[in-house]
């Protein structure tokens, strides 16, 4: 038989969700594609679905994580800042190490 363990990690802040699964998808989306809407399409979600998890994060986060840039000749566009990146890169960490870890202990368990 093959067992697994099944987890999902969020960042919460005052009661309020920071990061999880599908708000770092978002981010890297907005990151890879420079754009709110072209990322939110890549997930099959609507606009406004994306900008309340965006509003949400920057609301929720010490330092803004994504910022709009204004229109002009090349258009305007949406990026992550920074602080986001490495929101993004200690999330990812967490993540991998608590796969590690669950991991070894279903090993432990000897099933």
């Amino acid at each position: 038989m093959d067992y697994k363990i099944k987890s999902r990690i969020w960042i919460e802040t005052n009661g309020h969700v920071l990061l999880g699964e599908g708000r770092i998808k978002l981010l890297k989306a907005i990151d890879k594609l420079g754009s709110l809407s072209k990322a939110a399409k890549s997930m099959d979600m609507s606009y406004n679905k994306a900008w309340n998890l965006v509003d949400s994060i920057n609301k929720s986060a010490k330092k803004p994580v994504v910022s709009k840039t204004i229109g002009g000749k090349g258009g305007g566009g949406t990026i992550i800042t920074n602080h986001g990146k490495k929101l993004i890169q200690v999330y990812n960490n967490i993540n991998s190490s608590c796969w590690k870890f669950l991991d070894h202990q279903l090993k432990e368990l000897d099933l």
